[in-house]
């Protein structure tokens, strides 16, 4: 194709308000008011735009998305103006979900990219997993009413319990769901596997979400 048919294919979809998926990969965020994106991921922005990092989230918990091993955080930044923000994270694809009042998710830290101003958010290590692997489990727990921007290595699954998971590839659970976690000794025999630790969801209802990738947060923290 020419240069005005590649502009032409690849310009910005007009769209109506909340978030808007450009293609699977980048998120059109319209822009009146102020939204929280993750850290890092803008990659153009329209119209008026300011950004300040947050280091620290509600009730004195520092950081957003905890290092492993190290424990330092990658805050959030706070962007606020009016026109269209966009943002993405190392090329994953982009889900976007929309909470009802009240209603709630649990989110893997490294795996939130943006979320409504009208959302609230606590951040909290699972401390059951903590002490089997150095860098722990961290977190978002996000409540509507507002829209959410999720990343996933690939296309996701959604399973229902009971099932067990890899630490590394769990991108989200409901929030009535409380996983816990085992050390698998079959997979530690005379090897080293990376799958000897496994998150045990059990219930009636909710869900989990893995992706088809291990990003390596949890369990390769221990080889």
């Amino acid at each position: 194709m020419d240069l005005q048919e590649f502009a032409s294919a690849n310009a910005p979809t007009d769209g109506g308000d909340g978030f808007q998926k450009e293609n699977n990969r980048l998120l059109d965020v319209p822009l009146d008011g102020t939204v929280m994106v993750k850290a890092g991921s803008m990659v153009a922005y329209t119209g008026e735009v300011t950004f300040t990092g947050r280091s620290s989230a509600e009730g004195g918990i520092t950081g957003f998305v905890k290092e492993a091993v190290s424990g330092e955080g990658t805050p959030i930044m706070e962007a606020e103006g009016s026109g269209h923000l966009y943002v993405a994270e190392n090329g994953k694809k982009v889900q976007v979900l929309d909470l009802d009042d009240g209603e709630s998710i649990s989110v893997n830290g490294t795996d939130v990219l943006a979320f409504e101003s009208s959302v609230d958010y606590e951040i909290n290590t699972v401390s059951s997993l903590s002490g089997m692997a150095a860098g722990g489990l961290t977190n978002v727990y996000l409540t509507g009413p507002g829209e959410i921007a999720l990343t996933t290595h690939g296309d996701p699954l959604v399973m229902t319990p009971p099932v067990f998971t890899d630490p590394d590839a769990t991108v989200a659970w409901s929030s009535n769901l409380s996983p816990s976690f085992e050390m698998n000794k079959a997979f530690e025999i005379g090897q080293t596997s990376g799958e000897s630790i496994q998150m045990e969801f059990t219930g009636d209802d909710g869900f989990v979400v893995v992706q088809p990738n291990e990003e390596g947060s949890v369990t390769q923290s221990r080889n």
